[in-house]
C-alpha cells in the first residue's frame, strides 16, 4: 500500500540502521511551539482536575464515572485532535497528537480508555471506511458522544489473529450478517456505543465490521477483574446471530486483516508516548519522596543507592523522548509528502504510520518497558510505603504492566521489526546488502589507527559502531539462513538479540541527535546534564549490545567464523569506560534539587 518516503534529507523507515541523520533536520522535545505548550497545558490540567479527583470511582468502576470522562474529553478537543475538520476535528499536526498522548500518557486506566478510542477505535473507520460511515460515526467520536471499541482477541486467538472462529453469515435477503462467536478482553465495552469486530465471513474470509451497540444478539459478560488499570472498563463481548447490515462491513470482504494490522501501527507508537508520559510522572513521584523521606538524619535522596535509581530512571526516560518525537517528525514529514503527492488525509496518515512501522514498533517495546523499570524503581525508592495502596506508587506498578502484552506483545514486536526490516531490504525499499558487505570487508583489513576528534566524536562512533554490530550479526544470520543451516523463524532467540540491538541503536541515536542540537541552541546552560546523560547511555548500550550479539553469535556460529565475527564484535565495541558513579551522581543531584522531572 505505501509508497516510500523520498525526501532530501529525511530518512525511510528502517533506514536509520544504515544512513545517518542530521541532527538540525530532527524534531526535538526543545522545539515545541507556544501553541503546542498551551495544549499541553491545558490536557495536564484537565489530567489533575477531572481524572487525579475522581480515581477513586474511577478504579471502582463507579457508573458513569469513565464514561463521563471519555465525554469531556471530547469538549476539549482531545478526542478529535487528530481528525480532519470535515469529521468535528481540530486536525492537528503529528507532533501535537504526540504531546497529547504523553500528557493524557499519567492517567493510568483513563490513558487506556482514551488510547482505545482514538486509536484502535476510530482508526479503523478513519482509514478502512466509505464516506458514508465516517461521516455517520466520526464527527461523534470525535465529541465523544458515541464511544469506541475494539473487538478482535478471542479466547483461541490473541498473537494470531487471523485464527479468530466468529463467523459472519449472509442473511437469506442479502441484506445483513449474521455474526456468532465471542470475543474477550474488549476494553471500554462496558460502556462503548460502537464496536469494530472481526469475524471470519464464509469460514476463511477475515472481515471487519462495525457493530452498533443497539444491535440485537449483542450481550456483554461480567466486567473482568485485573491485576492492574482496574478502572478501565474490560468485558467479553459475546455475538449470537448479531444482525449487522451489510453497510456496515468495514473495507474488503476478507481484507480484515489490513485493518487489524495497520492500526496497530499507530496505536504502538501512540503506546509508546502514553507511557513516556506515565514514566515521567512516576520518576516525579520518587524524587519528591526521595527528598521529604529521612532515614539515619537525612532525606535517602543523598544516598548513592537512591541517586543510582533516579538517575537510571532519568537517563531511559530522555532517550525514549528523545526517539518518540524523532519518529513523531517523521511520521509528520512523511504524512505531509504523501498528501503533496495526491492522498487523502486518512490514506496519508496510515500511510506514514506504515512507512515507519519498525520504529513505532521500537517505541512500543521501549516505552512499555522504560516505564516497567520506572514504575519497579519508585516502588523501591518509596520503601514499604511502596507497597501500599495508600500512595500511588502501587498503583502505577500494577497498571504499567499491560503494557507490554497489547498492542501484540513486545515478543511478537521484536520479531516483527527485524522481519519488517528484512522484508523492506527483499523488496527494494533498504539496501542492507551493501552495507552489510562493507562491514564484513571492514572485518578482514587492519584496524584503524585513527583518532577520535572534535566534539561527540566519541559517541558518533559508537553509534556508527552499534549499526555495524546490528549488519554484522544479522548479515551473517542471514547467510547461514541462505546457505540452508539456519531457519530465522525457528530461530526466535537470535532474531529477538537483533532487534535488541536495533532498539538501543535507535535509542543512542536519537539521544545522540538530541543533545547534539540543543549543544547548538540556547538551551547551553543545561548541555552538562544533557552529555551526562548521552555519555552514560552510550556505555550502557555498549555493554547490552555486546552481550546481545555474543549471545546470538554464539546460538548460530561456530569455528572460524565465530572466531572472525567475535574479533569484529571487540572491535566494534570501543567507546571509553564512563565513571558511572559520578554520572549517576550528578544527574541524581540535578533531579533532586529541582524536586521534579526537569530534563
Amino acid at each position: 500500500m505505501s509508497s516510500e518516503v523520498k525526501q532530501e534529507g529525511v530518512l525511510k523507515g528502517g533506514e536509520f540502521i544504515i544512513k545517518d541523520s542530521d541532527h538540525k533536520n530532527v524534531y526535538i522535545p526543545e522545539d515545541i511551539n507556544e501553541e503546542q505548550k498551551m495544549i499541553a497545558q491545558m490536557c495536564e490540567d484537565f489530567v489533575l482536575s477531572e481524572i487525579y479527583s475522581k480515581v477513586e470511582d474511577i478504579e471502582s468502576l463507579k457508573e458513569g464515572a469513565a464514561n463521563n470522562i471519555v465525554e469531556k474529553m471530547g469538549e476539549i478537543g482531545i478526542l478529535g485532535a487528530h481528525m480532519p475538520s470535515e469529521y468535528g476535528g481540530m486536525e492537528l499536526d503529528t507532533n501535537t497528537n504526540t504531546i497529547i498522548s504523553e500528557k493524557i500518557g499519567p492517567s493510568g486506566s483513563m490513558a487506556v480508555a482514551f488510547a482505545a478510542h482514538i486509536g484502535i477505535g476510530m482508526l479503523p473507520i478513519f482509514y478502512f471506511g466509505t464516506d458514508d460511515q465516517k461521516s455517520k460515526y466520526l464527527p461523534k467520536l470525535a465529541t465523544g458522544e458515541l464511544k469506541a471499541s475494539y473487538c478482535l482477541t478471542e479466547p483461541d486467538s490473541g498473537s494470531d489473529a487471523l485464527a479468530a472462529k466468529t463467523k459472519a453469515i449472509l442473511s437469506d435477503d442479502g441484506k445483513h450478517y449474521l455474526l456468532t462467536g465471542q470475543k474477550m478482553w474488549i476494553t471500554n465495552a462496558g460502556f462503548a456505543d460502537v464496536f469494530i469486530v472481526f469475524a471470519q465471513i464464509d469460514g476463511d474470509k477475515f472481515t471487519g465490521f462495525i457493530v452498533d451497540k443497539e444491535t440485537e444478539g449483542l450481550s456483554l459478560g461480567e466486567e473482568e477483574p485485573k491485576m492492574g488499570i482496574k478502572g478501565s472498563s474490560t468485558r467479553q463481548v459475546f455475538f449470537d446471530n448479531a444482525k449487522v447490515p451489510v453497510d456496515n462491513v468495514l473495507g474488503e470482504i476478507g481484507k480484515g486483516h489490513h485493518i487489524a494490522f495497520n492500526v496497530l501501527n499507530i496505536g504502538r507508537f501512540k503506546l509508546g508516548a502514553l507511557c513516556l508520559g506515565g514514566s515521567k510522572m512516576s520518576c516525579q513521584t520518587a524524587i519528591q519522596y526521595a527528598n521529604e523521606r529521612h532515614q539515619f538524619g537525612q532525606p535517602i535522596g543523598n544516598f548513592g543507592a537512591i541517586k543510582t535509581k533516579l538517575a537510571e530512571q532519568a537517563i531511559k526516560i530522555f532517550a525514549l523522548e528523545s526517539a518518540q518525537y524523532r519518529v513523531s517528525d517523521l511520521m509528520q514529514k512523511a504524512k505531509s509528502f504523501h498528501l503533496e503527492e495526491g492522498s487523502s488525509f486518512s490514506e496519508s496518515t496510515l500511510k506514514a504510520a506504515e512507512d515507519y512501522s519498525i520504529e513505532c514498533s521500537i517505541l512500543k517495546v521501549a516505552g512499555s518497558e522504560v516505564l516497567d523499570f520506572v514504575v519497579d524503581e519508585t516502588v523501591q525508592v518509596h520503601g514499604g510505603i511502596g507497597f501500599s495502596e495508600e500512595y500511588t506508587a502501587a498503583r502505577a506498578y500494577r497498571d504499567s504492566r499491560i503494557n507490554r502484552i497489547y498492542e501484540g506483545t513486545n515478543e511478537i514486536n521484536r520479531l516483527l521489526m527485524v522481519d519488517m526490516l528484512f522484508r523492506k531490504a527483499m523488496k527494494g525499499h533498504l539496501d542492507l546488502v551493501g552495507p552489510a558487505w562493507d562491514v564484513q570487508k571492514e572485518l578482514s583489513s587492519m584496524p584503524s589507527m585513527e583518532k577520535l576528534e572534535g566534539s561527540y566524536a566519541a559517541e558518533k562512533k559508537a553509534i556508527k559502531d552499534f549499526k555495524k554490530i546490528a549488519l554484522m550479526v544479522a548479515g551473517a544470520a542471514a547467510k547461514k539462513q541462505m546457505d540452508g543451516e539456519l531457519n530465522l523463524k525457528e530461530e526466535q532467540e537470535v532474531v529477538m538479540n537483533v532487534s535488541d540491538i536495533l532498539i538501543d541503536t535507535f535509542m543512542a541515536e536519537s539521544l545522540l541527535l538530541r543533545v547534539l542540537k540543543l549543544s547548538e541552541n540556547d538551551l547551553k546552560s543545561n548541555i552538562d546534564i544533557y552529555n551526562t546523560i548521552l555519555r552514560q547511555f552510550c556505555h550502557d548500550a555498549q555493554a547490552r549490545i555486546q552481550k546481545y550479539a555474543t549471545d546470538a553469535l554464539g546460538s548460530f556460529a561456530d569455528g572460524d567464523l565465530l572466531k572472525v565475527l567475535t574479533l569484529g564484535l571487540k572491535r566494534f565495541t570501543k567507546y571509553p569506560i564512563e565513571n558511572v558513579k559520578v554520572n549517576r551522581r550528578q544527574i541524581a543531584d540535578y533531579l533532586l534539587q529541582a524536586n521534579k522531572y526537569s530534563l
